[in-house]
């Protein structure tokens, strides 16, 4: 079986792949690599999620990242632009997920600050 760090070496190069699809124009292609893309971070988002450590917080960034990012591809592909600000929710998630993990990491259970 896999363990989540095959899986992230595997997101990588689809992530590229996707994001020069779109770079280049090759729509069919870009398209496609949505779902396997996004079904990666999925799939690290939720092993994370058993963890000990906080990683979720931001393999599920990730996730609202690529989300993002999907959208705002499909909009400019097809010629969407009026509402492609849209993916901006997501990567406000994303913030937002990103913030969490830092509020965690500064601060134990006891709210006591804690270093880096």
């Amino acid at each position: 079986m896999f363990k989540t760090r095959h899986y992230e070496n595997l997101h990588i190069p689809l992530w590229l792949l996707k994001d020069t699809c779109w770079m280049l124009q090759w729509r069919a292609l870009g398209i496609t690599m949505i779902i396997p893309t996004i079904s990666v971070a999925l799939i690290i988002t939720l092993k994370s999620r058993r963890g000990k450590d906080d990683e979720f917080w931001i393999n599920l960034a990730v996730l609202f990242w690529i989300s993002g990012n999907s959208y705002w591809m499909l909009c400019e592909f097809f010629h969407h632009e009026e509402i492609k600000n849209y993916a901006g929710f997501p990567f406000l998630a994303g913030m937002i997920s990103v913030a969490y993990f830092y509020k965690i990491r500064l601060f134990n259970k006891n709210g006591k600050k804690n270093i880096l």
